[in-house]
């Protein structure tokens, strides 16, 4: 048991660097794909080596409305399609802004609203 507790210590100590290393390791060595297990032991990592790091492993987005801008219309219309909310729904996000459009979705998707919404003369922010 003792052994087992600092195998667990040495992984929660490892850098992102050496989390890393060791996924390369498990996956060409082994075969095993440690995506969830890398992400949390270099999650465990990252919280005394920095922001900067933490930053790094972040996976899921939040796509906050910060204000309509000129174009409130075309800001709903796109709220609306973008979501699948009802017209009244959608303008209530508008209206409330700051608001989320879209939580906990990827980054990819996220920076493709941003950008959607912003080119509709939007002001927003990914958390």
């Amino acid at each position: 048991m003792a052994d087992l507790k600092d195998f667990a210590e040495q992984l929660v100590n490892l850098t992102v660097k050496e989390v890393n290393e060791l996924a390369d390791i498990l996956k060409e060595e082994y075969g095993i794909e440690p995506a969830a297990a890398a992400v949390a032991v270099a999650g465990g990592a990252s919280a005394g080596g920095g922001e900067g790091e933490a930053a790094e492993e972040k996976s899921e987005f939040d796509v906050i409305l910060k204000a309509a801008g000129a174009s409130k219309l075309a800001v709903v219309k796109l709220v609306k399609e973008l979501t699948g909310l009802g017209l009244k729904d959608a303008k209530d996000i508008v209206d409330s802004a700051p608001k989320a459009v879209k939580e906990g979705i990827a980054k990819d998707e996220a920076e493709g609203i941003k950008k959607s919404l912003e080119e509709a003369g939007a002001e927003v922010e990914l958390k």
